[in-house]
C-alpha cells in the first residue's frame, strides 16, 4: 500500500511546530562569534602532538564531514526545512554540535565539506577547551557557554603553557560537559538523544564512573611536549563507530531446555544478554538510525541449517522489536520530493529476529529516522546498563531431522544505520556494515 505525503500532512507539521518554543541556547549563541575567535587544531598540534592525532582519528574531528551526517543533513534535514520553513531553526541547530564554530559564527547552513571551510573542524580542540559553563540545569542542545580567548579550560590545576593561560574547571570532570551535545530534545519535546541522561539514571552515576572514564581512558604520558609525565586522558572518544568498543559490550550465554530430545519433540533454547560494559543503554545516541539484533540458527547432524524466530513476549509495541517484512520511513518523501513515497523495508534483517531498539514516530505515527520530525517514541527495548535480557526460541524440529547433535548458534549484530535506508540514500557501506557484538553456542542430541 502506498502512503501519500499530502498537503494536510505538511499543514499538520506547521501547526505543531508553531506551538513549540524556540531553542533558548540557539538564541543565546547563534551568530555571536567569528571563526577567527578560535584557533585551528593545527595550532595545538605542535605542543599537544599525541592528543592532536588522537582527536584527528576520532569522530569528534569528523562530526561535520562524516559521510552519513552530510547526507542526512543536506539531503534530508536542509531539504525538509526548505519545504517546511518552520523547521529551519531546528535544522540550523544541528550545527550547534556538529559544526559549533560555524553555528556560533552564524554560518548556517555551513558550506558542504568539499568546500573546505572551517566548519570541517567539527568539535575542535579550542572549541572544547573554551567552554566555561553549561547554561541549562539539564544539559542538552548545545547548552554550552563558550568564551574564546587566551585562557583554555581543563580538568587539571597548576598547569603552565608558553602559548596560553590555563584554568582548572570542575565542569571538565562532570558528565554535564558531555550532556551538552549527547542529550538532545527536539521541537516536539522528545528526547531524541539521551546518552548522558541514561548514564545519570543508571548504576555508573551512583558509583561515580563518568563518561570519560570509558571514552577518554587515562594512561601515563605527557599532555604536552614540555609537560611532566602524569596520567593523561587519551582523547580517543571511541564509541559506536569503533568495532573494538562495540565488540563484547554485551555478554551472551545460551542453553537448551533438554540435552537429549526425541526426534519428534519441540526444543526451546534460552539466550541471556548482559550489558556488562556500557554505562548507557545499547544502542544509544542516534537510536533512530541504529539496529541491534539477535539471530539464532540450528544446524543438524547433516549440516543443514534452520533459522529460529524469537518467542514473542506480548508487551505493548513488541511488533517493532521483531524483524518483519514491513515498510517504514515514509516521511522521507517530503524532503526527497517524492509525494507518493511508499517507504522502505523497516529492518533489513531476517524476519523473526529480535531487535533491541526504541522506534521513533513522525506526526502521522509512522516510524522515522528523521529525529527533527519525531513526535513520539515507541517501546524502549534497548539493553540498559547491567541489565540482562532473556530471549527464548522454541523450535518444532522437522520430521526428517537426522539423529545426532544439533548445534545452536546465537549471533548479536549491530549496524550504525539500518541497511535499507543506507542503500536507498547511497550512504557508503561502512555505515551499514554488520558489526559482530558477540555470539554463543549450545547443543542437543536428537535421539530415537
Amino acid at each position: 500500500m502506498k502512503i501519500s505525503i499530502t498537503g494536510s500532512v505538511i499543514s499538520t507539521v506547521f501547526v505543531l511546530l508553531n506551538l513549540l518554543p524556540l531553542l533558548p541556547a540557539q538564541e543565546a549563541i547563534q551568530g555571536t562569534r567569528r571563526y577567527s575567535d578560535y584557533e585551528k587544531p593545527e595550532a595545538c598540534k605542535s605542543c599537544h602532538t599525541d592528543i592532536y592525532f588522537q582527536w584527528d582519528q576520532a569522530m569528534m574531528s569528523k562530526s561535520y564531514v562524516h559521510h552519513w551526517d552530510e547526507i542526512e543533513y543536506f539531503d534530508l534535514a536542509v531539504a525538509h526545512a526548505e519545504k517546511v520553513p518552520d523547521l529551519k531553526p531546528v535544522v540550523d541547530g544541528c550545527n550547534g554540535c556538529h559544526a559549533p564554530l560555524a553555528f556560533m559564527a552564524g554560518d548556517v547552513p555551513p558550506p558542504r565539506p568539499e568546500q573546505g571551510s572551517r566548519a570541517n573542524e567539527g568539535v575542535s580542540c579550542d572549541f572544547c577547551h573554551t567552554i566555561k559553563a553549561v547554561r541549562d540545569e539539564i544539559p542538552h542542545n548545545f547548552s554550552y557557554v563558550s568564551e574564546p580567548g587566551r585562557t583554555k579550560y581543563g580538568s587539571k590545576a597548576g598547569l603552565e603553557s608558553p602559548h596560553h593561560n590555563t584554568q582548572q574547571l570542575d565542569l571538565f570532570s562532570q558528565t554535564e560537559f558531555c550532556g551538552n551535545c549527547h542529550n538532545e530534545k527536539n521541537p516536539y519535546g522528545i528526547w531524541v538523544k539521551s546518552t548522558q541522561l541514561e548514564w545519570k539514571e543508571g548504576p555508573y552515576s551512583r558509583e561515580n564512573v563518568p563518561c570519560f572514564h570509558c571514552h577518554m581512558p587515562k594512561a601515563k604520558g605527557r599532555s604536552a611536549k614540555m609537560a611532566q609525565e602524569d596520567m593523561v586522558a587519551q582523547h580517543l572518544f571511541h564509541g559506536a563507530h569503533d568495532p573494538g568498543k562495540v565488540g563484547g559490550a554485551i555478554e551472551m550465554r545460551m542453553h537448551p531446555n533438554e540435552r537429549e530430545v526425541l526426534w519428534d519433540e519441540t526444543v526451546t533454547v534460552t539466550v541471556q544478554l548482559f550489558n556488562a560494559k556500557a554505562g548507557h543503554k545499547i544502542p544509544t545516541g542516534s537510536v533512530e538510525d541504529r539496529i541491534l539484533w539477535l539471530h539464532v540458527t540450528a544446524t543438524d547432524a547433516d549440516g543443514k541449517s534452520y533459522h529460529l524466530a524469537v518467542d514473542p513476549k506480548g508487551f505493548d509495541g513488541e511488533a517493532y522489536t521483531i524483524a518483519a517484512d514491513v515498510l517504514a520511513y515514509q516521511d522521507m518523501g517530503v524532503p526527497l520530493g517524492l509525494p507518493d513515497f511508499a517507504g522502505l523495508q523497516r529492518d533489513g534483517v531476517p524476519a523473526g529476529d529480535r531487535i533491541f531498539r526504541m522506534p521513533y514516530f513522525d506526526p502521522e505515527g509512522r516510524m522515522t529516522i528523521q529525529q527533527w520530525n519525531t513526535a513520539s517514541l515507541g517501546v524502549d527495548y534497548r539493553i540498559a546498563p547491567r541489565e540482562t535480557k532473556i530471549e527464548t526460541f522454541t523450535w518444532a524440529m522437522p520430521d526428517d531431522i537426522p539423529l545426532g547433535r544439533v548445534t545452536f548458534r546465537a549471533e548479536l549484530n549491530y549496524q550504525k544505520l539500518v541497511k535499507p535506508v543506507a542503500d536507498f540514500l547511497k550512504v557508503p557501506s561502512d555505515e551499514s556494515d554488520i558489526v559482530p557484538v558477540n555470539s554463543a553456542e549450545t547443543w542437543i542430541e536428537v535421539v530415537d
